[in-house]
């Protein structure tokens, strides 16, 4: 009896080792993500602003997008 006992601790011991390494290895992918996403939306505004600038220099006026809606409302 005692000998499976030990068995068993040893089994749950080697889980429980094995769950740490996964969730250290999970948390170390989310961070990565998490970064990847960060660059990812920086890029997105940085191409949202260029693609804004351009429609400002096309229209000739010089205003930005929300000072061209302002004076549309006037």
């Amino acid at each position: 009896m005692n000998i499976e006992i030990k068995a068993r601790l040893k089994e749950l011991k080697d889980e429980y080792k094995k769950g740490q390494e996964r969730l250290i290895a999970l948390e170390q992918e989310t961070a990565n993500l998490s970064n990847t996403m960060l660059r990812i939306s920086g890029a997105i505004q940085v191409l949202e602003e260029l693609i804004a600038n351009d429609a400002t220099v096309i229209s000739g006026n010089g205003n930005s997008e929300l000072e061209t809606a302002k004076n549309i409302k006037k």
